[in-house]
């Protein structure tokens, strides 16, 4: 009887200290929050701006570029091959710079939207511990959460949560 009355006791103790385990799902919630939609609309029309750019200075080399192929039927042909060489010379620089803008410009997104899931990282964890779970995952595309109970899903909850936190 006493070894009956141990288990049941033993058995009450371990189901009490039983983890408490989450998921979310992780394209939800970057797709929901409402600081990476930010990032993503600023570095839109950052693109956009640096497209008009490109197709401004493409329409301004063209126009050089039929210029001087009416002046260089007029040159003699030693001087029309010189001019010509400085010309695709300029022409690769301005391709070279434009090409430095773009990369430049996919760098400081990158940066962005790293410090943006790392700030979602810290914000999941300090969430978790704060409401006592030992594991929230990560599912969606890409996600280690194959399957999980509806109860358990905290997307919505850390969603609000992070979207709350960036209003203020």
């Amino acid at each position: 009887m006493k070894k009956i009355i141990l288990g049941l006791v033993f058995l009450t103790i371990v189901s009490c200290q039983q983890e408490k385990i989450g998921f979310v799902d992780n394209v939800k919630l970057m797709n929901d929050y409402q600081e990476k939609i930010d990032v993503e609309a600023q570095f839109k029309i950052k693109a956009e701006a640096l497209n008009k750019k490109r197709d401004s200075i493409s329409q301004a080399f063209q126009l050089e570029a039929q210029a001087f192929q009416a002046k260089a039927q007029t040159m003699p042909q030693q001087k029309a091959q010189e001019e010509y060489a400085a010309f695709q010379q300029k022409g690769q620089i301005i391709g070279q710079q434009l090409q430095q803008e773009d990369q430049q410009l996919q760098s400081e997104g990158q940066v962005q939207m790293d410090s943006v899931i790392s700030h979602v990282k810290k914000e999941v964890e300090a969430y978790g511990k704060a409401n006592g779970y030992s594991y929230i995952l990560g599912g969606g595309e890409g996600g280690s959460v194959l399957y999980g109970k509806e109860a358990n899903d905290l997307t919505d909850e850390v969603v609000k949560m992070l979207n709350d936190k960036y209003k203020n």
